[in-house]
């Protein structure tokens, strides 16, 4: 019985909206602190569910999948912040541009080339080169490369929830006081989890992080390909 509960599709969405509901009351009534940022405490939360329960994850995912789709609806919503503020985004396009550009070469030459520096193996490499990339990007793009996508799926994920974490605080604490510059600094980094912290933070930030994540996929997307093909 507890079997055919665990792998009806009902199960993996309500254990989602329960346990992220519960997460979002906590964070709020931390007076937003960011390490119980509500998505990282989730993830945490759901795996330690699992794994004491001895639930499969494939049992999980029946359900899960159908949160996962609104993954895409989620992101192409991000365009109602970002037109809302685009006299001011437009009027700062030539430091984004470049701000992004140098983000998402920086992510994949310092991922990369620390993964080899500890003795990481190829496929290990070319996992963690589009870590700040949203994770149908990274996937797609690991997956041409020959790296390994449930990896990737991991260190996108646990990159995303650091960057919410750490990223506005980080910023702050080495002297960037503009709000654009914070979000597109975490927008860059962190993807959507790091955007829908900013969004939190400021509207002009969550906008501006909102266009970091397509145009660091755009970027990576172009980029790692003449990587890989210069020193694979």
């Amino acid at each position: 019985m507890f079997a055919i509960l665990t792998n009806h599709p009902l199960f993996g969405i309500g254990l989602t909206l329960l346990v992220f509901a519960l997460a979002q009351s906590a964070y709020l009534k931390s007076r937003r602190n960011p390490l119980l940022t509500p998505v990282a405490v989730a993830i945490v939360a759901i795996i330690a569910a699992l794994k004491l329960s001895d639930i499969p994850f494939a049992a999980y995912q029946n359900g899960g999948r159908y949160i996962l789709f609104l993954l895409g609806p989620s992101v192409v919503a991000l365009a109602v912040p970002l037109y809302r503020r685009r006299q001011e985004i437009y009027a700062k396009r030539g430091p984004i541009m470049a701000g992004v550009a140098a983000g998402a070469l920086v992510s994949i030459v310092s991922a990369s080339g620390l993964t080899w520096l500890l003795g990481g193996s190829r496929d290990v490499v070319l996992s963690m080169a589009p870590k700040s990339v949203t994770t149908p990007i990274a996937i797609a793009l690991v997956e041409k490369i020959g790296g390994i996508p449930e990896l990737t799926a991991a260190i996108v994920v646990l990159t995303g929830c650091l960057g919410a974490i750490c990223g506005p605080e980080f910023c702050r604490l080495i002297g960037i006081t503009s709000s654009s510059a914070t979000g597109l600094a975490v927008g860059t980094a962190a993807h959507g989890i790091g955007t829908a912290r900013m969004l939190e933070v400021d509207p002009l930030a969550g906008a501006v992080a909102g266009l970091a994540i397509g145009l660091n996929g755009l970027m990576t997307a172009s980029l790692l390909p003449v990587l890989f093909i210069l020193f694979g």
